[in-house]
């Protein structure tokens, strides 16, 4: 009988898990729907903004494209976005994971910093040779996705953009999950700075030709870094719609999996609740034929 009990205490434990992780699920949804819009939404202007970005870098000199310089990688900024929280499968993982092999791949001469954007993130690479010190940097990243807004996105991208202005760093790259559909995210690991040039149709070999208006400085000063902004901001709506949806599966299949183990131990239970029935009657029968002998 201990084994049946630990068997039902099994089994109600199990059902209070599936009870949360089905909760979370309905949460991760709910949330995944509001998330999804804003990327969507917001993905085409911001691609459409960063290809004229490229066009527009590609024609300016030295002097005036202190954004699109190129110093090779001796300062390299690496900027992995990952989420405050778990339970979303191997969405954080894969992130540090991609962040540690850039670093020891592309960027093993380089002196690599690396400002976290998330938790758990700032966890993994706090206690590291990587971690921010002595800069500007904004710190306490985790706080970005309290409140969403494109206002407080900017001012941390405004930051990390002054820093490569100030040459404190040859390459800025960021590293996040691209967004595609509630079950499938991409890793992504995308250059921020210096802007790389357009890609180059080798069949037309066109180029575009912009008629600046009302002159070429104003739209230097106002265009690249609002667009610099604006693809940063993109990133992290990417990185929040695909956080929901990763929980939102993970959730989905730990309620399967606690489905499947909940059946597997009912199953089990009423094997051993009849074995144990069939002792009782087998001792009982055998008292009674041991008195009538």
């Amino acid at each position: 009988m201990a084994n049946l009990k630990e068997i039902r205490y099994r089994i109600t434990s199990i059902g209070t898990t599936m009870q949360i992780t089905s909760a979370m699920k309905m949460v991760s949804a709910a949330k995944l729907k509001r998330a999804q819009d804003a990327i969507v939404q917001m993905r085409p202007y911001a691609e459409k903004l960063t290809s004229i970005l490229g066009n527009i870098s590609a024609s300016l000199d030295s002097s005036e494209g202190v954004y699109s310089r190129e110093n090779g990688k001796a300062k390299v900024l690496i900027i992995p976005i990952t989420s405050n929280r778990g339970l979303c499968g191997a969405f954080n993982s894969s992130v540090i994971k991609a962040t540690t092999r850039l670093i020891q791949a592309s960027y093993s001469e380089s002196q690599v910093t690396v400002m976290s954007i998330g938790k758990k993130a700032n966890e993994f690479f706090k206690k590291t040779d990587f971690a921010i010190r002595g800069t500007f940097l904004p710190r306490e990243t985790e706080k970005l996705f309290d409140d969403m807004s494109f206002e407080n996105i900017s001012e941390a991208a405004a930051k990390v953009m002054k820093a490569f202005e100030h040459k404190d760093f040859d390459q800025i790259i960021l590293v996040y999950n691209q967004f595609k559909n509630a079950a499938v995210q991409n890793l992504t690991v995308e250059q921020f700075l210096p802007i790389l040039p357009p890609e180059v149709d080798e069949s037309s070999k066109t180029k575009s030709d912009y008629i600046f208006e009302p002159n070429k400085e104003e739209i230097v000063k106002g265009l690249i870094p609002l667009s610099l902004k604006t693809q940063f901001y993109k990133a992290m709506l990417d990185s929040v719609a695909s956080e929901h949806g990763a929980r939102m599966t993970a959730m989905h299949k730990a309620t399967d999996n606690a489905s499947d183990l909940r059946s597997d131990l009912t199953l089990q239970y009423n094997k051993a609740r009849q074995a144990a029935i069939t002792n009782e009657i087998l001792e009982i029968v055998g008292g009674a034929e041991a008195l009538k002998s």
